[in-house]
């Protein structure tokens, strides 16, 4: 009986304890958060809106996570422990950005630059709009007075002042024109970032990087958190890096209210760049200029019975503006090579009368900078359109325009792309004027005829739209920047290039579906890291493999221009007979790398120009083709050096070179592939016919299977 009762008693015991349970545990769950708590949520939510905005960002996440603990578990020591974190954070966050806050330079402006008539203006409107977008005339101050006129619309503490440019050599001399007129040192309030160099810190608040940088950087910070304003220099040129950064900045914009964009431009359709981001508003900047008095001054096209040099017309051109009064002369020429040529001609005659300087991208950056330097004799500069928008040379008086620019292009019938010298556009023309003027009056030489220029197109048609789409989706794979079907391009490509781009790629080998998706292959990862035509990367990786790197470049480049070989009508006898010696009859690549070969032969020991124009004359070459064929050797060695490649030192022979060439040249043109149908005719891979040009090595004794790099 006693044990009975006292079972019944522990078990009401029990229940009751179960009940005191549920009680204590309802009221835990009903408790207000400890004081401590209630005290550091109060410190970090008014603390927060001291921080930086990104840094806001970051709080108001980890709040969100503190307060969902909170609901489970009011007196958590987790939430608890997250909460001094915090706390430390927002401390650390605000001290950093009062840092910043008195660390800004005081800003001062030269007084006697075009855009500060629009200061005022400018400054307002960065403040009241998320984008602006402002056009004006070269030399006006755009690209380096912008910059101090966010600072004193409040940007540049929250983040960077972010500017683009185009071309290396504009963002580190901006960088250092804005210092200079800071009255600092680069690295202190204003720095840059170019690739291999980066002279940037914790402490700047502008800084000047190419549009490549910036591009990259959206793959590590993909919200750009990075930067509080974002400047899109020289839109106008339009090239795909700036598209793709202009698109990328369309989303962006909704999910940073934030974040400031400024868009310049030259006076070239500003319109555009406002409608793509609703109705921006639009700031003109007027360009003081003096009168400038324009010469056209046509090459001869048979001068002496030789092939016409756009280098030598220059030069003589130039040797008549000497003549005429004292002032610095500008030279634009296509290419490299030229620019090294026509400054021989002129250094050869000055005679310490002038001090002649190049100027192109791949110089070193202190031979760039010779340019912006005080000379005591006249100073004539010699450039490729790097010196049309993105700088400013000071005390210019002449100008002399060739007409002619290295504007890469892109066959999608023959999916063939190429770096040809073509003539510019109306704009490009005006801008290269504008140069000069700018000082006192000043006067440009055009070396073609008016008719010409009033027949060219106003615009240069944006790069994406003249563009291997192929290239452009290895990139935009590479980047992880989205599809390109539904990527907010300005402009946007024809869905059939687009369908032929992938289609290409596929055929390469450097894309593959995973999952509904298109990745790169193996393959596809090394040909995105060489910005060339994706054909062309394949063969050069290709060739690395068969260990005849130096060969492929060599045909690669022939493959990006005309053929250098003339065939004059009346007279395709004459030309057969001098490119006898050169004809491999088993393939006309070895032919191209027979004729370069036998040219640098000549080079080496006749260096002369009119020499080597002779042994062009006579053996039916263009003088001026081979030269261009050496420049863009020149650019794909320098794109391979830069992505560390290196040349192979062992150099095969024989028929373990040729089979080495051809693997890999076929590696690029799967889809050029034809079988004999009957003498000299071939179906090819996308079953058209094609016939071999009379002119080839192979016309008469071709094999039953063919590559070609080109059909026309």
């Amino acid at each position: 009986m006693r044990g009975t009762r006292l079972g019944r008693n522990h078990d009401a015991f029990s229940f009751v304890l179960f009940q005191i349970t549920i009680i204590l545990y309802t009221m835990r769950s009903m408790e207000i958060p400890s004081a401590e708590i209630q005290s550091l949520r109060k410190k970090v939510r008014s603390g927060a809106g001291r921080t930086p905005v990104p840094d806001q960002r970051l709080i108001t996440g980890e709040l969100r996570l503190i307060e969902k603990i909170l609901q489970k578990d009011r007196g958590s020591g987790e939430a608890l422990m997250r909460l001094r974190r915090l706390e430390k954070r927002v401390g650390t966050s605000i001290r950093k950005r009062e840092a910043r806050l008195n660390h800004l330079p005081k800003v001062t402006y030269p007084a006697s630059l075009p855009i500060m008539e629009k200061k005022d203006e400018i400054v307002e409107a960065i403040r009241g709009n998320q984008v602006v977008v402002i056009t004006g005339e070269t030399g006006s101050g755009k690209t380096t007075q912008i910059p101090k006129m966010c600072i004193e619309a409040g940007r540049g503490v929250d983040g960077l002042i972010g500017c683009t440019q185009p071309r290396r050599i504009a963002a580190i001399t901006v960088a250092r024109r804005i210092a200079d007129e800071l009255k600092e040192e680069v690295g202190r309030s204003v720095g840059y970032k170019i690739r291999f160099q980066d002279r940037t810190n914790r402490d700047i608040h502008i800084k000047l990087m190419t549009d490549g940088v910036l591009l990259m950087e959206t793959q590590s910070d993909r919200f750009l958190n990075a930067y509080d304003t974002l400047i899109i220099d020289e839109a106008h040129e339009r090239s795909t890096n700036i598209d793709f950064l202009l698109g990328i900045l369309k989303g962006l914009l909704v999910m940073r209210k934030d974040l400031k964009l400024i868009i310049t431009s030259a006076t070239i359709d500003p319109g555009t760049f406002s409608k793509a981001f609703g109705n921006a508003p639009i700031i003109e900047v007027s360009g003081r200029m003096y009168p400038v008095e324009v010469r056209y001054r046509p090459i001869d096209p048979k001068a002496n019975d030789e092939e016409a040099s756009h280098v030598d017309a220059a030069a003589a051109a130039a040797g008549e503006l000497e003549r005429e009064g004292p002032g610095d002369i500008l030279i634009f020429m296509p290419t490299q090579q030229d620019i090294v040529d026509t400054c021989a001609i002129l250094s050869g005659r000055a005679r310490g009368n002038a001090t002649v300087l190049p100027l192109f991208g791949r110089l070193s950056s202190s031979q760039q900078q010779r340019v912006f330097a005080r000379t005591r004799t006249r100073k004539i500069v010699v450039a490729t359109n790097v010196a049309e928008t993105s700088i400013t040379i000071p005390g210019i008086r002449y100008v002399i325009d060739t007409g002619l620019a290295r504007i890469s292009e892109y066959n999608p019938g023959t999916r063939t792309g190429r770096l040809p010298i073509k003539v510019i556009s109306k704009s490009s023309a005006i801008q290269r004027k504008g140069r000069c003027g700018r000082v006192q009056d000043g006067t440009c030489v055009r070396l073609y005829t008016e008719d010409d220029y009033e027949s060219w197109p106003f615009f240069t048609p944006p790069e994406i739209l003249r563009s291997n789409l192929a290239e452009v989706i290895l990139r935009m794979i590479a980047l992880k920047i989205g599809d390109i079907a539904s990527f907010p391009f300005i402009d946007r490509p024809a869905p059939g290039t687009v369908r032929d781009g992938f289609a290409l790629l596929g055929e390469l080998g450097a894309v593959k579906t995973e999952g509904g998706k298109t990745l790169l292959t193996e393959r596809g990862r090394a040909m995105s890291r060489l910005p060339l035509d994706p054909r062309i990367a394949r063969i050069i990786i290709g060739a690395e493999r068969e260990g005849c790197l130096e060969e492929a470049i060599i045909i690669a480049s022939a493959l990006s221009i005309q053929d250098p070989r003339e065939r004059p009508l009346g007279k395709e006898q004459d030309a057969d007979r001098a490119h006898k010696p050169f004809i491999n009859p088993a393939s006309d690549f070895i032919t191209l790398l027979n004729i370069w070969n036998r040219y640098h032969e000549i080079l080496k020991e006749e260096k002369t120009q009119n020499r080597m124009r002779r042994f062009c004359k006579n053996h039916f070459l263009s003088y001026r083709r081979m030269r261009e064929w050496r420049d863009v050797y020149e650019q794909i060695s320098g794109v391979l050096k830069e992505a560390g490649r290196k040349r192979q030192t062992k150099r095969l022979q024989g028929e373990v070179l040729y089979e080495g060439i051809h693997k890999a040249i076929l590696g690029g043109y799967l889809s050029s592939i034809g079988i004999k149908k009957e003498k000299n005719i071939y179906r090819m891979a996308k079953g058209q016919e094609a016939m071999i040009f009379p002119g080839s090595g192979l016309f008469n004794r071709g094999g039953d299977w063919i590559v070609s790099a080109e059909l026309v």
